[in-house]
């Protein structure tokens, strides 16, 4: 059995990798965090198709949080100052704004800094697919 949280993200998207770095640098939260496209995501209990969908948060009990969710899951693991914003984000209406910010982020990575082309591909037409 886990006894950290995973953090899933998109390995093969430029913007995905620099934003997940960005966090560990900032953040130090306290959990493994692994691109889909190496992860055992049946043991994590998570579709590639999810996976590829947005970053997702697995707890050691295999509760599966995604998108900006995720992200909030992310920020109260951090502690700190971190988890104040991260409590602010399961709440609604703010969950509610997180999740459609997340979205347009996630639906347009290609063009966010740090993007690459292949950020840009549907899933399925990426390289590692």
């Amino acid at each position: 059995m886990r006894t950290e949280p995973v953090l899933v993200y998109d390995g093969d998207c430029a913007f995905c990798t620099s934003s997940v770095h960005f966090a560990e640098r900032l953040l130090r939260p306290r959990c493994e965090i692994t691109p889909w496209q190496f992860a055992d995501l049946d043991s994590l209990g998570v579709t590639r198709q999810r996976a590829a969908y947005e970053v997702l948060w697995v707890t050691p009990a295999g509760a599966v949080h995604g998108g900006a969710q995720g992200v909030a899951r992310l920020l109260l693991n951090a502690g700190r100052g971190w988890a104040v914003p991260g409590a602010l984000l399961t709440l609604p209406p703010l969950r509610w704004l997180a999740h459609g910010v997340y979205r347009l982020v996630a639906n347009n990575r290609g063009r966010m800094p740090g993007g690459t082309p292949a950020c840009a591909l549907p899933a399925h037409r990426r390289p590692a697919a």
